[in-house]
């Protein structure tokens, strides 16, 4: 049988899918969760009848559940189409909104590339977006940030919780009393965090993704704090963060997977804190290669490294091939021809990127196959390259 990439190679037996960052395997509660939304939410919440007003129950329900692990109060909180969408409402209202404060948005350089976008887009006429580097393991320079925030104008920070690509943690809670001393309200995306790490209420507005920690898709969440003003950007609706509305058992879905890995979070974390531990220690081996993000203060999760001489595209199909699934930032997964734009801001190796993103149900068999399988991939990517003896 011929795949659609024109192979022939049938699949691997025993697959291993070690690219859950962003979109995990539904949490068993998830799918109870949905299926049960499914026959009790389907109707308009907005319906005044007895059907719409049993939907609206379970999204009220699911909101003040979310709100609960967030630290938020219910009405803080709403469920948006996705976490794309949550961030891109969320750099736009709030700008609009301080238009007579500033003009100017404050960045980190290892944004989520959604957030770069939605704050070129929300500029208004003489804005800027203020870039703040960061160091070699992807970390913000918090007394950089401070000085962008302290230099007037600024309508509206934004800082990631933890970096998706590489797991580096931020110094959110710094960069948030700098924010605080200066009026400026600080988005945080936590949707590389949320469900796999504390998140602190060192925040004014918070975007974060439900298929991160194994939700059903097409649901993301925005909770914004009550001093915290924004205005509508789109055209007249009743709910300007999800016109339309929501699927409610989406939402339903993503606050009981929520509660869920918000319970079990401390024996997860330190089970695969383990395995990762245990994949960079052994991936460090391996000849021309770069591990990076910071080795401690980083996501439980998440682990990232590059190859010399290796072509990344080939390598992410070569494991493929063997049976893993693995992300990467190199540009063979973003559909352009431009690197990482979060290596590239870390100085690192940019080519022959490998992300792995362990789920709960990835186990210790699962990462020493994969740890035996590399070397040979990288080996063989190479000697395809023409590279030898390495």
């Amino acid at each position: 049988m011929t795949h659609p990439t024109g192979s022939t190679d049938r699949p691997h037996p025993h697959r291993v899918h070690l690219d859950n960052g962003g979109r995990a395997p539904w949490h068993p509660l998830a799918r109870t969760a949905f299926l049960q939304a499914l026959d009790d939410g389907w109707a308009d919440p907005r319906r005044l009848h007895t059907e719409g007003r049993r939907a609206a129950a379970l999204l009220d329900g699911a909101r003040e559940a979310v709100a609960d692990v967030l630290g938020a109060r219910t009405e803080e909180v709403r469920f948006t189409p996705s976490h794309t969408a949550a961030l891109h409402a969320a750099v736009a209202q709030v700008v609009r909104a301080r238009r007579r404060h500033g003009s100017d948005v404050v960045v980190g350089a290892v944004e989520r590339a959604a957030v770069l976008h939605a704050a070129d887009h929300a500029l208004p006429p003489g804005g800027r977006r203020v870039t703040v580097p960061v160091d070699e393991h992807g970390r913000v320079d918090a007394d950089a940030y401070a000085t962008a925030l302290g230099s007037g104008g600024v309508a509206l920070a934004a800082l990631q919780h933890a970096n998706g690509e590489v797991g580096t943690t931020q110094p959110v809670e710094t960069v948030h009393e700098a924010a605080r001393a200066a009026g400026v309200p600080l988005l945080v995306d936590a949707g590389a965090s949320l469900g796999h790490a504390t998140v602190d209420p060192a925040w004014d507005v918070l975007a974060a993704d439900p298929a991160d920690w194994g939700a059903p898709a097409g649901v993301g969440v925005v909770a914004v704090r009550q001093r915290t003003r924004t205005v509508a950007t789109g055209p007249e609706d009743p709910e300007p963060w999800a016109p339309g509305g929501v699927s409610v058992p989406a939402a339903f879905a993503a606050a009981v997977a929520l509660q869920a890995v918000h319970e079990d979070r401390a024996q997860a974390d330190a089970r695969r804190r383990a395995l990762v531990d245990e994949i960079r220690a052994r991936v460090a081996a391996i000849p021309d290669v770069e591990v990076v993000g910071d080795p401690s203060g980083r996501l439980p999760h998440v682990v990232t490294f590059s190859f010399l001489y290796v072509d990344g595209e080939a390598l992410v199909t070569e494991l493929d091939r063997a049976g893993f699934a693995v992300g990467s930032g190199s540009a063979c997964t973003a559909g352009t021809l431009e690197p990482s734009h979060v290596l590239a801001a870390m100085g690192v190796l940019t080519h022959g990127n490998v992300r792995v993103a362990l789920d709960r149900s990835t186990t210790a068999a699962d990462v020493e196959r994969f740890l035996e399988v590399l070397p040979g991939a990288v080996a063989t990517v190479r000697d395809m390259l023409g590279v030898r003896g390495l």
